[in-house]
């Protein structure tokens, strides 16, 4: 998605509005049937080769994959917990009809749908849906790529021009004679299937982004059609009988025990497809704010029921067996489907071709319908996957299954997948290797795997094989303790520190290390065990600010401080100086003070302060908390230290403190009992030992070779935006300005202020950033000012500077403008509003600086606008339109694509 600003020229003028000037402008209808019509007939492009296909690799009547399609859509459309996903017959079921066909017949196994829609109705109503997702991931790959393999197989011979048998054994047997006898006509239709596959989606340029439009297995079955009847091919074709032959399903007739598994194979893999599926459609809303705006999160449990009933319903009426579809699904996200109503409307599609178009379908080549199936079986065997498993040490189990599917069948393949990740599991769990080596004198104890009470034996004999007195270093490479590990460990560590040696614990959390001799916290940190008593701060690590929100024990305020001593703080708790620290002065392993520093609740860019006399204005608060109330609090205490800002809190960092008291040991308290002095060398402490050993490499490299930001990023000085956190960035990525209410000076109107100006010009004429960023934010203290502001006030210096951002005002007012906006829902308020109509404003203040224009013009330069909900932690980016001034919702990458 691009983000590059909008041109100001040939800007629509707006319709009259009749909200207020600072009101947030009125939400528009969604047009909900013009884009479920469109997204019902891409979905319905696409199903119908489909269908055909996986009919024609089953040995089903070409029928039931109509069928299937249709009540698919409209059964499990209407009644299933997922409105976007598209139902039908499934390639991950295409092994499994094949081998039930073969062994029952047809009619046989269509009552063996009905009973496993039956069976997964019993499972909806028991709420079990959550469970079916328990299942490994490997094992789930493992089995679709098994599928696909089958289907791969069994369709070259019919690519070849031959007849698929029963297996995959006596598919690879047969295939040297099969290679021996190729039919050239089947063959050149199924080489030109497979062609359009591969490149219709490639097409270049502007005529290809619009022919790319039209779904590829529709333009690859209709291009070899028509080439095939054009040059008059002898192939087999498409056989529709009429719809008054087609076979209904009929009483089961076989072995119960084999019917039974025959059921609760259907069961589990339409079960476990359709609820993946579910899930994996929920992610592709969720990165379309336009779509889940209106789409909630699917109903697992429901979707179940759905299923079920769609494949009664199938099964009944002479269908394959029903479950939810990756590639249709995917197709109808894309195609901007709102609700239920298009897959139903595909649904209805299906059933209109196939009572009229019977003439059309007839003409199609078998030959061209395998192709596309063997591309479906062989795209089910994803490279992705198989790096993902990799890389989470479980591809023994993936190949298991897939071996297992391919040779055995899919409900002894998945049950081979389940007992080799039983397997592993267990291994993991009971395989971990202790070492013990010395080096420099230092001694060094390396866990590798999982620490439960199995290994407490071998823990325990390489410990006391360290030296007492001795420095040692135990490094636990491994992601889970038990509390036998965990109190063995720690009984260890207190023992050896009391006999004067060191003890320093390392973990592979970021790089997280212990090196004081007292390390509950540090344990804590490395296992996520708690100690049965501990007086610090009740927080669990997480970054180094996480505990901002910590509520510091009355008894670690009795431990640590004295009512009326220099440090202000109160035997009962009550006075809101600064919270004392541990006795001996430990940091948390996370690098935070295991104390919280503040004697109250405490969140990210917040400080306890009192009100500025007067009341709570807005323009001595510019940081003021989103629901522009005043944050105001006044301490109460006696004796109670007390933090006063030297003026506006946004962007400054110099505050007094003063400590007044009735009692014994009255008096200022000095600069290291404040609160703010402690956590600043606190806070560089903890860099010292956690992040400077992690960085230094690369900061070295930067000093050597100078920095070479790909960026500038100029946004606001609220201590709430943490720039490098929310861009993901590393030091030398970004060249960060920062000012009260993301401003850029129109030049010439600076006043003597050229700071934001010489940032610009160094930025873009020296270091040769390739773009600007214009960063603003919800609940801005600055664009609440402008709003509160009254003419004839007082020019101090916070006013002089906001006069910068009178342009935005004047523009949100100006109804020649059209509004800035998100996209998905309205601004929330006036001050939202005015918060991204600043930022676009700015950004045209960005244009007018001579350097910025100058690399514009020669193309070496781009500007983005940006709006970040601090509330949310959402992100959005102004996007590409001359009309609309929209920020769009920046989602969360699909990595599983």
């Amino acid at each position: 998605m691009s983000a590059c600003v909008p041109t100001r020229a040939d800007e629509p003028r707006r319709e009259e509005h009749s909200h207020e000037p600072h009101s947030p402008p009125p939400a528009r209808r969604p047009r909900l049937a013009g884009a479920d019509v469109s997204a019902s007939i891409a979905v319905f492009l696409i199903a119908l080769p489909l269908s055909l296909g996986i009919a024609l690799a089953t040995g089903a009547p070409l029928q039931a994959g109509l069928v299937a399609a249709a009540v698919g859509g409209l059964v499990a459309g209407r009644l299933g917990g997922a409105p976007l996903q598209v139902s039908g017959p499934a390639a991950g079921l295409t092994v499994v009809t094949a081998e039930l066909i073969h062994q029952y017949g047809w009619r046989t196994t269509c009552a063996i749908t009905v009973l496993a829609g039956i069976a997964q109705l019993g499972l909806g109503l028991l709420r079990v849906a959550r469970t079916a997702l328990a299942v490994s991931p490997a094992i789930v790959h493992g089995m679709l790529a098994g599928i696909g393999v089958t289907i791969a197989v069994a369709q070259l011979h019919i690519v070849l021009g031959g007849v698929p048998h029963s297996s995959v054994l006596d598919n690879l047997r047969e295939l040297p004679a099969q290679l021996a006898r190729v039919h050239p006509a089947a063959l050149a239709v199924s080489v030109l299937t497979l062609a359009l596959l591969v490149l219709w989606p490639r097409l270049p340029g502007r005529a290809g982004k619009l022919l790319r439009k039209v779904p590829t297995p529709l333009v690859a079955v209709a291009v070899a059609t028509t080439t095939a009847s054009l040059m008059g091919l002898s192939l087999p074709k498409v056989d529709l009988p009429s719809w008054s032959s087609h076979a209904l399903a009929a009483l089961p007739d076989g072995p119960v025990l084999g019917l039974i598994a025959a059921v609760l194979t259907i069961t589990l893999v339409c079960s476990v497809q359709s609820l993946l599926g579910a899930v994996a459609v929920d992610k592709l809303v969720a990165g379309r704010p336009e779509q889940s705006a209106q789409v909630g999160r699917s109903d697992l449990d429901r979707e179940l029921l759905g299923q079920g009933a769609a494949n009664v319903v199938s099964g009944a009426l002479g269908g394959l067996p029903i479950a939810g579809v990756a590639v249709r699904s995917s197709a109808n996200v894309h195609a901007g489907a709102v609700s239920r109503n298009s897959t139903m409307l595909h649904g209805v599609l299906v059933v209109i071709a196939a009572l009229l178009m019977v003439p059309i379908l007839e003409l199609i080549p078998l030959a061209s319908l395998a192709a596309l199936v063997m591309a479906v079986g062989i795209q089910m065997v994803s490279l992705h996957h198989i790096r993902t498993v990799t890389r989470h040490r479980e591809v023994l189990v993936y190949a298991v299954t897939t071996l297992a599917v391919v040779f055995f069948g899919v409900l002894e393949g998945v049950t081979l997948g389940i007992a080799m990740a039983v397997g592993v599991a267990l291994h993991r769990l009971t395989r971990t290797r202790i070492t013990h080596d010395e080096t420099e004198g230092v001694h060094h104890v390396h866990v590798r795997g999982q620490l439960t009470f199995l290994a407490v034996p071998r823990l325990s004999r390489t410990l006391h094989l360290v030296p007492q007195g001795a420095d040692a270093v135990v490094e636990l490479d491994g992601s889970f303790m038990d509390h036998a590990a965990y109190e063995s460990l720690q009984d260890w560590q207190n023992t050896h520190t009391v006999h004067g040696g060191t003890v320093e614990l390392v973990g592979r959390r970021s790089g997280v290390r212990i090196g004081e001799p007292t390390g509950p916290a540090g344990l804590q940190a490395l296992t996520g065990v708690a100690p049965e008593e501990s007086d610090d701060c009740r927080c669990h690590p997480w970054t180094p600010w996480r505990n901002h929100q910590c509520e510091i024990p009355e008894a670690a305020l009795l431990r640590d401080g004295q009512p009326g001593d220099a440090q202000g703080t109160e035997a009962d708790g009550t006075g809101g100086g600064a919270a004392p620290s541990d006795a001996d002065g430990a940091l948390r392993a996370d690098g935070t003070d295991s104390t919280g520093g503040h004697g109250g609740t405490r969140e990210p860019g917040k400080v306890s302060e009192p009100s500025p006399s007067g009341g709570a204005d807005a323009l001595a608060r510019p940081d003021a908390p989103e629901d522009n109330t005043a944050d105001a609090s006044e301490d109460t205490g006696t004796g109670a230290a007390t933090d006063t800002a030297a003026g506006p809190r946004a962007g400054t960092a110099a505050a007094t403190s003063t400590s007044a008291g009735t009692g014994t040991g009255t008096g200022a308290a000095t600069d290291t009992s404040r609160p703010s002095a402690r956590q600043l060398a606190r806070g560089i402490s903890a860099f010292q030992r956690n992040t400077a050993p992690l960085v230094r490499g690369e900061l070295a490299r930067l000093a050597r070779e100078g920095q070479q930001p790909s960026q500038l990023f100029l946004t606001c000085a609220d201590s709430r935006l943490v720039t490098s956190m929310i861009t993901s960035s590393g030091p030398g990525d970004l060249f960060v300005v920062r000012n009260v209410g993301n401003l850029v000076p129109l030049p010439g109107r600076e006043s003597g202020d050229d700071s934001v100006a010489a940032a610009i010009e160094y930025a873009v004429d020296v270091l040769e950033v390739r773009s600007i960023t214009v960063c603003g934010h919800s609940g801005c203290g600055a664009m609440q000012a402008l709003l509160a502001s009254e003419p004839g006030a007082a020019q101090t210096p916070l006013r002089r500077w906001l006069r910068h951002g009178e342009p935005s005002l004047q523009r949100m007012s100006d109804e020649d403008r059209p509004w800035a906006r998100l996209a998905g829902r309205a601004p929330a308020d006036a001050v939202e509003q005015l918060c991204l109509t600043n930022v676009v404003q700015q950004l045209e203040h960005l244009r007018s600086h001579e350097s910025v224009a100058r690399a514009l013009r020669a193309g070496e330069l781009e500007l983005h606008g940006m709006y970040f909900h601090v509330g949310e932690a959402q992100a959005y980016l102004l996007t590409e339109g001359h009309e609309d001034r929209v920020f769009d919702h920046v989602g969360v990458a699909d990595l599983s694509a």
